[in-house]
């Protein structure tokens, strides 16, 4: 491992030779390639460094206790080296987690699809809920969401609503709430005060750009059509609404969010360049685990991952075993608790990978 940290320092060292380079300066591609790439080793870096750093505090202070010292003088250098010894142990391991290789979609913006599922009409008002959850979490990122097309309900619910989140480490964060929500809760259409069950599946994929998914223009067939609203009432009387079907695949956007038929072309090319990207990422995921099954379970998107029960305030997530009793603080965006033990138990389980490869 400190073969391979060596080698990341040193082209860490290369690459602020190319930045200061003058002909580097004016390629901007160039120099948008190799200030990312040096800021995505740079926390591992420092981080060396400063292990290198304490080795050397260390081994400089165990020679002092071959000296002779007298006892107070050795007791404090003791406790010195006990201090040392259990910073080295902390860097050792935060220089294991920096060097499993990273998810090159981390940094990507997302796009998510929340579906109503088994439970009618109140399956489609927690699809509301999820979506409310969502972006109170963005907001509180400070990230940016924007709607690309829903198909809403008389009452307050969502068929089907997708929509982008853009900010920085957007999908690092949110790529784990792939799969089925369940709720567990009396609902507002249910006048006897009973506790229904009722399911919304989540897709979260990482927005590819062009040069990741080529698609040929003859390979989309384009209809365009005036967008309607909930009850059927004309939103506008212009085609502005458009679909997109990639014959290839057969996956079909269609979008109507905006008023412009331009504006939302360019908003559904998104979606099926990500949709489009994440039906290889599946088939590569689904390949893998079939040749190794993961801990937390197969990735399959039918698989209930978390469920949200309302009479006891309480969310548990089913992959790695979490309960909080934190419902109304989860629903107000707080998805804090949830995500950072998602992330440290994939971090585990990578980590554990590595070690075993």
């Amino acid at each position: 491992m400190f073969d391979r940290l060596q080698s990341v320092e040193d082209r860490y060292e290369r690459l602020n030779e190319l930045l200061s380079d003058p002909e580097i300066i004016n390629d901007s591609k160039k120099l948008m390639e190799y200030s990312k790439e040096q800021a995505n080793i740079q926390e591992t870096v420092q981080t060396f460094r400063q292990y290198k750093e304490t080795r050397e505090q260390y081994q400089d202070a165990k020679a002092m206790l071959e000296e002779k010292l007298d006892p107070e003088m050795r007791e404090m250098v003791k406790e010195e080296v006990n201090e040392l010894e259990d910073q080295i142990g902390e860097l050792e391991e935060k220089l294991k987690l920096l060097m499993i290789p990273k998810d090159p979609n981390d940094d990507k913006d997302v796009i998510f699809e929340i579906r109503g599922a088994a439970g009618g009409d109140e399956a489609a008002l927690f699809a509301a809920t999820l979506y409310r959850m969502y972006n109170r979490y963005a907001e509180s990122q400070g990230w940016k969401t924007e709607v690309i097309d829903s198909n809403p309900t008389g009452i307050g619910g969502f068929k089907e609503i997708v929509f982008m989140i853009n900010g920085t480490g957007a999908y690092s964060k949110l790529k784990f709430e792939n799969g089925a929500h369940r709720v567990q809760r009396v609902p507002e259409t249910e006048s006897g005060g009973r506790i229904h069950t009722s399911t919304a599946t989540v897709v979260c994929m990482p927005e590819a750009e062009e040069v990741e998914v080529e698609i040929n223009d003859k390979d989309i067939r384009f209809d365009a059509y005036a967008s309607s609203g909930a009850g059927g009432q004309s939103v506008n009387t212009t085609m502005s609404a458009v679909r997109l079907t990639h014959i290839p695949t057969g996956i079909v956007v269609t979008c109507q969010d905006e008023k412009s038929q331009h504006k939302n072309r360019d908003k559904a090319m998104k979606v099926l360049r990500a949709r489009i990207y994440d039906k290889f990422l599946q088939e590569a995921q689904a390949e893998y685990d079939q040749a190794r099954k993961s801990a937390v379970g197969t990735g399959d998107r039918s698989e209930r991952i978390r469920t949200y029960n309302f009479p006891q305030n309480r969310v548990t997530d089913h992959r790695i075993g979490l309960t909080i009793q934190k419902l109304d603080q989860v629903l107000e965006g707080k998805l804090d608790d949830v995500i950072d033990a998602l992330i440290l138990d994939d971090q585990s389980r990578r980590l554990e990978g590595a070690s075993n490869e």
